[in-house]
């Protein structure tokens, strides 16, 4: 009798004690799902017009907003979609460098909208001296 008591009570216990796994959740997919978050680019041309572009997708369930994207130099400046974007709907950011500053550098753009937290750009890259860029026309 005491052997079943004994079972009981183990059993009970396990089972009380027991830790169950929650099952995982799934991750949350950005509002905005860009395709990249980084671009670099080396040896870009002195005083060229390079321009850095970045797409993305609304992926909510409503239009989206770029309500406003802030760059963390003024030597960088961006554009925005200025109407809204669907859902499902593609849009980008265009990125421009003042490439008048020789060598390397990494500058981020923070994009604010309606569906979401902001979402942190990055663009790297080297600009080459005058004296090494190609003679643009």
């Amino acid at each position: 009798m005491k052997f079943l008591q004994l079972s009981l009570f183990l059993v009970l216990s396990s089972a009380l004690f027991a830790q169950v796994q929650p099952k995982a959740k799934k991750e949350a997919q950005p509002p905005l799902k860009f395709t990249v978050l980084e671009i670099e680019r080396q040896n870009i041309p002195y005083g060229s017009e390079d321009l850095f572009v970045f797409e993305f997708k609304n992926t909510s369930k409503k239009a989206a907003v770029i309500t406003n994207v802030q760059t963390s130099c003024g030597c960088t400046a961006a554009e925005r979609p200025e109407t809204p974007i669907r859902k499902g709907k593609k849009g980008a950011i265009k990125v421009h460098y003042d490439t008048k500053r020789v060598g390397g550098f990494t500058k981020t753009i923070t994009v604010f909208s309606n569906v979401g937290d902001p979402i942190v750009l990055t663009i790297k890259g080297t600009v080459l001296s005058p004296s090494d860029s190609p003679v643009i026309n």
